[in-house]
């Protein structure tokens, strides 16, 4: 029931209360509060048993939409799309190989090989032109 208000704002609401209405009427006016959420309870209690028992099997399946719809409140589109684009998989990318997997990305099978190691060629010493490639340009 208080799931949006939190203990400061409950710590808030009893001392405006406790300013308004006083010390010797605030335990009076907190009973009451109880007393009228109790009778609250009581009756949506009863109203959804009522409707139970009238609408009997078909009130599940009136219930599942609204189920549906509550959750909807706990919605992350990213996750949903990350789910829906990779079917789950919890490395798309691969990756675990390159940080000690089994040697393989594990979406298609397909084993990672390393690369050759090229050598890399000297810097050009000063005023030493570097080679023209006539098929480059």
């Amino acid at each position: 029931m208080f799931d949006s208000v939190g203990w400061g704002e409950i710590l808030v609401l009893i001392v405006a209360g406790l300013f308004i209405l006083g010390p010797e009427r605030l335990p009076e006016a907190a009973s009451w509060m109880a007393k009228s959420v109790r009778k609250v309870r009581e009756f949506a209690t009863g109203a959804k048993e009522q409707l139970r028992q009238e609408m009997g099997p078909e009130f599940d399946q009136l219930r599942k939409p609204l189920e549906d719809l509550r959750g909807l409140r706990n919605f992350d589109p990213k996750r949903v799309v990350t789910q829906h684009l990779f079917d789950g998989d919890s490395d798309p990318l691969g990756l675990s190989s390159f940080t000690g997997g089994n040697g393989s990305n594990g979406s298609n099978g397909a084993s990672v090989k390393p690369q050759s190691i090229v050598p890399q060629p000297e810097p050009l010493k000063p005023g030493e032109r570097p080679p023209v490639d006539p098929d480059a340009t």
